[in-house]
């Protein structure tokens, strides 16, 4: 089968073995850090590819290999992947903006951590609204569950079920997984919305994030933390900070030493000098306080 490969340079830093570290917690993600390759399961409508994205340099200096047999469709897919993984931004010039800042430290030591996106904006939806209220190892098993039983595989790459699919579906056949019903319901009654076109995630996205927030928080199931989620990961903005997070108060009290854990109303007067960057000042602040 004829393969096409593509070299990328990125500009300025790039921890890709970072983002595999934590690709590798979703048992759905097909990827090996010892070779550093993860394969993407990419939608174009109707059509299914799978691209693998491998490092061939290190964060200082950050070069990849893109490779598809998907010989129709190469410009799509490389424009694909780079928005994916956000390669058109140099982390280097949000390096400097946070030596200037009390984040400093942290930057120094967690170089080139990028906001990488998820795969699809629907699948992120999905995955949010699953994990909601639940730990990580069972959020992980519930999905896994979801998209093993209704999504398909394509060359051992997992792609998530279609909204179109789900919303055919009724609550017990998630309920036959270990989903809750309210949670079956939220799954199964956004899908509904999104196939019959009275949600359009795509004009969504490019909302502010106070518009997103507000017209998706009307949808039964989602709240705010979901919303948040979905505008980080899904979206991939720049400039999101969930000061109501758990972990990013856990970091900051950490980090600053404290006793107690900052609330969301001090932690955004301080974050007035991490903008127009807050998204990255998130991930490094969850990153500080990971075990491994």
């Amino acid at each position: 089968m004829k393969m096409w490969k593509e070299h990328a340079a990125v500009k300025g830093m790039y921890d890709f073995d970072y983002v595999l570290s934590r690709m590798c917690f979703d048992p759905l993600i097909k990827a090996d850090r010892g070779e550093r390759w993860v394969e993407i399961p990419v939608r174009l409508e109707d059509e299914k590819h799978i691209v693998r994205v491998q490092a061939a340099g290190d964060t200082q200096n950050p070069e990849f290999l893109i490779q598809s047999d998907s010989l129709d469709q190469k410009e799509l897919l490389i424009d694909y992947i780079y928005q994916l993984f956000q390669w058109e931004k140099d982390l280097s010039i949000i390096y400097s903006h946070f030596q200037q800042t009390d984040l400093a430290p942290l930057f120094k030591k967690h170089q080139g951590t990028p906001v990488v996106r998820d795969f699809h904006l629907y699948d992120c939806l999905m995955k949010t609204i699953i994990h909601q209220q639940l730990n990580m190892k069972f959020a992980y098993t519930l999905t896994s569950r979801f998209v093993e039983r209704f999504g398909e595989q394509k060359d051992g790459v997992w792609f998530y079920p279609t909204p179109e699919k789900v919303a055919r579906l009724q609550y017990d056949d998630l309920r036959k997984l270990q989903f809750s019903q309210r949670k079956a319901e939220y799954v199964i009654d956004t899908s509904r919305l999104i196939a019959d076109n009275e949600i359009n995630l795509d004009e969504l996205s490019e909302k502010t994030d106070e518009e997103v927030i507000q017209e998706i928080t009307k949808i039964r199931g989602i709240g705010v933390w979901t919303a948040e989620n979905w505008l980080l990961f899904g979206v991939g903005r720049d400039d999101f900070l969930p000061a109501a997070d758990i972990g990013i108060q856990n970091a900051l009290k950490i980090f600053m030493n404290r006793d107690k854990k900052p609330q969301k109303e001090e932690i955004y007067e301080m974050s007035k000098d991490w903008s127009p960057y807050r998204s990255y000042a998130s991930l490094v602040l969850w990153r500080s306080i990971e075990k491994n």
